[in-house]
């Protein structure tokens, strides 16, 4: 493996899909290889230490990242660990015969035995692919944001958030997520418990070696409010230290409390409660964010009688 962690100053946000992927090409050729996986996934392999770090990303999601890099460059950047980005051009959640071949690839060639340690991280789809190949790594870590089990509607049929997902494979190689972690050394799952759905799945991954970590009243966004606050970066070096328990999460989620996007979120379950002074209180915090302007409509809807006073208003601001 190579010694270098020089990142390159590219910023590929704003191109078209096809200049976009020359651009992740052109990452690989110089430290590492960009490979396409068929029309809708890719792979891409930055060569550094020998700590492996494993996501499973979307070009959707991607594209929306600073300069739209995947997120794995960032480790490299921060630790040095080499890179394994795997991509989906859309939502086929990594359930294709060239996905899985190339993980049997992997295999075969010995490729994981090269690194003193695996990590394997993704988010909802990318939660569940990293759950579901980490069987290919024994004894590696999994960080896995909202995973689904499965997709396959003789076991998730009450889960009609992605329909059109059904149509493909989730029974045959590298299928059901929760028994590929039998393998692995310890796997950490975070999920909203509050979110019906996303807390079914995660029950569905009980296992000795897995951690369930509760974020209440993140909802879909988990990523997002981690990404906002800052947490991720840290969250993947406990996780690859195997530190990454509920007392480390707890001091990283209290972040939330200054992040709008999360106190919109919560907001709007306060306001369904018809409880007035709740709403009030959850305004001042937002009142201490980019989004105050928001929050302060807030404050001026309620019934003056809930409204704080003035002075209490300055103060948190």
């Amino acid at each position: 493996m190579t010694d270098t962690t020089t990142v390159p100053d590219l910023d590929l946000s704003g191109l078209s899909p096809a200049d976009w992927h020359a651009g992740l090409d052109r990452i690989g050729e110089e430290h590492g290889y960009y490979e396409r996986l068929g029309s809708d996934h890719a792979a891409l392999f930055i060569d550094a230490g020998p700590r492996l770090l494993i996501t499973f990303e979307t070009r959707e999601t991607i594209r929306r990242r600073p300069r739209a890099l995947p997120r794995g460059l960032e480790a490299w950047a921060r630790n040095g660990w080499s890179v394994l980005s795997l991509i989906a051009d859309g939502d086929g959640w990594f359930r294709t015969p060239r996905v899985w071949g190339y993980v049997d690839r992997l295999v075969d060639e010995g490729f994981f035995e090269d690194f003193e340690r695996v990590m394997f991280y993704g988010h909802h789809a990318g939660g569940y692919a990293a759950a579901a190949y980490s069987v290919a790594a024994p004894g590696a870590r999994v960080l896995a944001l909202r995973p689904v089990a499965t997709l396959d509607p003789e076991i998730a049929g009450w889960d009609r958030r992605h329909l059109s997902a059904r149509r493909l494979d989730f029974t045959s190689r590298y299928g059901y997520a929760p028994d590929m972690l039998d393998a692995a050394s310890r796997a950490v799952v975070l999920h909203d418990p509050r979110h019906a759905a996303d807390s079914i799945h995660a029950a569905l991954f009980r296992r000795p070696n897995v951690t369930t970590l509760r974020a209440a009243h993140a909802g879909t966004r988990l990523e997002q409010i981690l990404d906002q606050t800052g947490a991720i970066p840290e969250l993947l070096e406990l996780a690859m230290e195997d530190r990454l328990d509920r007392a480390a999460f707890a001091r990283l989620w209290r972040a939330r409390h200054d992040n709008a996007l999360y106190l919109r979120g919560l907001l709007r379950q306060v306001e369904s409660l018809d409880r007035p002074d709740w709403v009030a209180r959850l305004c001042q915090r937002g009142l201490r964010t980019n989004e105050a302007a928001h929050f302060a409509e807030r404050l001026r809807a309620l019934p003056e009688a809930a409204r704080p006073r003035p002075a209490a208003v300055s103060r948190a601001g």
